[in-house]
């Protein structure tokens, strides 16, 4: 593969934030990779996590309600300066004869009945969940050394609930959800540009419509999984999930709300 500098743009945000944290080895790291044909090795990349004494128990456990775990490690998050984007997580969506596709999208709320966000139901990830409702999320927040991976079948929140969030975000991101005609092929930024300003100027008075095909969903977590690194490499892995009626092993155990938990080998 061909190895080519950053951008100095990107240079100058990653000694930025890096020089916020008190690192500045990203450069170092980069040119240190080794390259050889196609391929670059990235095997002497890693870095070190917690020690054992600080791993994460069963007795760690805020609640035996995942959701109530969840949302004491997202307080954490939050007092995190690290941390720009909380809420930010990944989402995995798949056809109907199982090819996956993910991207970074944001956490709007959850609760009790799940996880919500919202989109263009017109989008790649709106037609795949159109045709197959079911998908993953996952949350990494690397200063913590924490993930959480959650999985569950997906529905679509109602008009007015996406109608009042709609109108509770900036007018310049009702705008662009306008503009935008998310994953359909476009001419160019230009085309953006142009659109936006005509919009802008349309709706300088009034308030923006939101488009028919946005709106948001929830997911209805059957599974919650906990991570938390190890130095060492034997990870922290304690998941919750929604038993099928089937027997429960001797390393099963009871939680809150009809979850069970368990620990999982990393």
């Amino acid at each position: 593969m061909t190895v080519t500098s950053w951008p100095p743009s990107s240079m100058f945000v990653c000694r930025r934030l890096l020089a916020r944290s008190g690192v500045l080895h990203c450069d170092r790291a980069a040119r240190s990779c080794r390259t050889g044909g196609d391929s670059m090795d990235l095997g002497h990349l890693r870095k070190s996590y917690r020690s054992d004494d600080q791993a994460f128990e069963e007795s760690h456990l805020a609640s035996l309600d995942p959701i109530i775990q969840f949302n004491s490690w997202f307080q954490e998050v939050m007092q995190c300066p690290l941390i720009a984007e909380p809420n930010a997580m990944c989402l995995t969506t798949a056809t109907r004869d199982g090819k996956p596709s993910a991207r970074m999208v944001l956490l709007k709320g959850f609760g009790s009945d799940g996880f919500r966000f919202y989109t263009n139901r017109e989008s790649r990830k709106g037609k795949e969940l159109e045709t197959n409702p079911f998908a993953s999320l996952l949350f990494f927040w690397e200063p913590l050394n924490r993930q959480v991976r959650i999985e569950g079948s997906v529905e679509k929140l109602s008009e007015q609930e996406s109608e009042t969030y709609f109108h509770s975000r900036p007018k310049s991101s009702q705008i662009g959800a306008v503009v935008s005609k998310q994953s359909q092929v476009i001419p160019g930024r230009e085309y953006l540009r142009k659109k936006n300003a005509e919009l802008e100027e349309e709706y300088k008075d009034r308030e923006v419509p939101k488009p028919p095909a946005w709106g948001g969903y929830i997911v209805r977590p059957s599974v919650i999984e906990f991570w938390q690194g190890q130095t060492n490499r034997l990870h922290d892995r304690i998941v919750f999930r929604r038993p099928a009626g089937e027997d429960m092993g001797p390393y099963t155990h009871q939680g809150d709300g009809g979850w069970v938990y368990e620990r999982l080998a990393p």
